[in-house]
């Protein structure tokens, strides 16, 4: 694909403003070292695809939603819940997106994370479950094993410490302030999500990556013990 000019008002079709939102959003994120980089994006943008195409949704919101998911994560921007529904409006004001789409948008990106074991996090739309549901997807399975040492990795945190438990977080303020090490990360989140996936679809494909993760957990604990 030719390179589109960004402040061009030419950005008037869906097709070319998922183009050139992708584009945005991959020189933004390529090589970020965490496992939030542009190939995550890439897999849940596929991924919202897919799910959607079996929920007679309103692609164009699920296309953008899941491109501009991670354009300012709150993780990385100091805690802050309003940066990444701000970044997304002002790139969509930018291509001309219709205000109702714009809203629909960062309503997706503000209410789509994790926030704790003990947090309700449904989403209010149908396009909103399957964003949910391709992001989620992607914490799960060979991937999500790999994303979550590269997040621990990234934070600094122990690979794993037998004397400090998982703790099932009861708001959003306490997951924030979490520091424990990757392996609680998996009882903290990534072995709930299975059973919170909005769409058939997404519950069929989370069946087998939750089960691959509880496979990796089972040979970690005997390897962790030492050689028998």
């Amino acid at each position: 694909m030719e390179p589109i000019s960004h402040n061009s008002t030419a950005l008037n079709n869906t097709t070319t403003i998922i183009a050139a939102t992708a584009e945005y959003v991959k020189a933004k994120l390529s090589g970020e070292g965490s496992g939030h980089d542009w190939f995550h994006v890439e897999r849940v943008w596929k991924n919202a695809v897919r799910i959607g195409a079996t929920e007679n949704a309103d692609m164009f919101v699920v296309e953008l939603a899941a491109l501009l998911h991670d354009i300012a994560d709150w993780k990385f921007a100091g805690g802050d819940e309003s940066a990444g529904p701000r970044a997304a409006r002002e790139w969509l004001e930018r291509v001309h997106v219709d205000e109702q789409t714009i809203a629909h948008v960062c309503e997706i990106i503000r209410d789509i994370s994790f926030k704790g074991a003990g947090v309700t996090t449904s989403m209010k739309t149908k396009e909103g479950m399957i964003v949910q549901d391709a992001d989620r997807l992607d914490a799960l399975g060979a991937i999500g094993i790999a994303r979550a040492f590269a997040y621990g990795g990234h934070k600094g945190s122990e690979l794993y410490n037998p004397q400090v438990k998982p703790e099932l977080h009861a708001s959003f303020d306490d997951y924030k302030k979490s520091r424990g090490n990757t392996i609680n990360h998996f009882y903290e989140k990534l072995l709930l999500l299975r059973d919170r996936m909005n769409t058939p679809t997404a519950r069929r494909i989370a069946e087998e990556r939750h089960a691959f993760m509880e496979t990796f957990l089972q040979q970690f604990f005997k390897e962790w013990k030492g050689a028998e």
